[in-house]
């Protein structure tokens, strides 16, 4: 038997997406639930893949049988299109049934995982201006923060089932090859980039290999309960953001979309953009967690090719 063979198993959701993916790839016993079994096995070259639709009822209890941890990261994905009536109530569905779903899973399973790891998103939070947000402030108002409310409160009832939960609060993550970076690459090379709106808003931010150390981290530490903000030390604000690319590309970043045009473009949607959010990650650096990027233009020099990017 190998030493993978012998290592915990470890059951994640959502992992065809672009967290999903390099998390399963730095894990060495994955068992990944999926709506198309076949095609996840494909592509993540995965032997364990069953198949699982969040929103239809509980997984198979089967699937857990001797896995130590779940990372739960499914959710249909905000930052693209139009929020009609149609997409939010996906938004919404993929995010609080599934993870109801979820847990009920976990509770007719015969043995149960030593921890949950839920994905949540700096959203919770809402528009705060320059406020400094750490763990402990409360939720905002609006339709994104109030999704979050709800799916945190579903994950957190697999507590009672005597299940460690941490609500990963992700910020804008950073991948070259995909994400926010990966869609605002093509415009900034032309020339065509700049801040969007007033530019104030901030933006947590976090390189994807910091995330996934993260999420790891938040399952290794039996410390690390309920809420952790996944996002870097440093926020910055969107102008700050737009001025580092445009130095990262050695291009000029001076065409701004204005707020209004956003809203014409993007509908409510464009909340997403705008809104203000200052997120500290209190919880992983009181509890030990090491940045390899904590500044936005080591993170850009990295995932752009530069050398001497990483924080000996």
């Amino acid at each position: 038997m190998s030493e993978d063979d012998r290592s915990p198993r470890t059951l994640v959701t959502g992992a065809t997406g672009l967290i999903g993916t390099k998390l399963v790839a730095h894990l060495p016993r994955v068992v990944v639930l999926g709506r198309d079994a076949e095609s996840v096995r494909r592509r993540l070259g995965v032997r364990d893949a069953y198949a699982w639709s969040p929103e239809s009822g509980p997984p198979p209890s089967a699937v857990f049988e001797a896995v130590d941890a779940v990372f739960h990261l499914a959710g249909e994905p905000v930052a693209e299109g139009r929020w009609t009536a149609e997409k939010k109530r996906r938004i919404r569905d993929s995010r609080v049934l599934g993870t109801r779903h979820l847990v009920a899973g976990l509770a007719a399973a015969p043995t149960k995982p030593r921890v949950l790891v839920c994905a949540s998103a700096v959203g919770y939070y809402g528009d705060r201006g320059d406020q400094t947000l750490d763990e402990s402030a409360p939720a905002g108002r609006g339709f994104l923060p109030e999704v979050c409310a709800a799916w945190e409160h579903e994950a957190r009832a697999a507590e009672g089932l005597g299940i460690r939960v941490v609500h990963a609060r992700i910020g804008v993550v950073l991948a070259r090859d995909g994400g926010a970076l990966a869609k605002l690459l093509p415009p900034f090379r032309l020339g065509a980039g700049g801040r969007l709106g007033s530019g104030r808003q901030w933006m947590p931010w976090i390189h994807v290999d910091d995330l996934v150390g993260l999420l790891v981290h938040a399952a290794a530490h039996d410390q690390i309960r309920g809420a952790m903000n996944a996002v870097a030390p440093r926020p910055v604000t969107n102008a700050d953001f737009t001025r580092a690319l445009g130095r990262a590309l050695h291009r000029p970043a001076i065409l701004p979309v204005p707020s209004l045009a956003l809203r014409v473009l993007l509908g409510e949607m464009s909340e997403v953009l705008t809104a203000s959010q200052r997120v500290l990650p209190t919880v992983a650096e009181r509890t030990g967690f090491a940045f390899r990027y904590p500044d936005l233009e080591g993170a850009l020099a990295a995932l752009l090719g530069f050398r001497g990017a990483a924080r000996a």
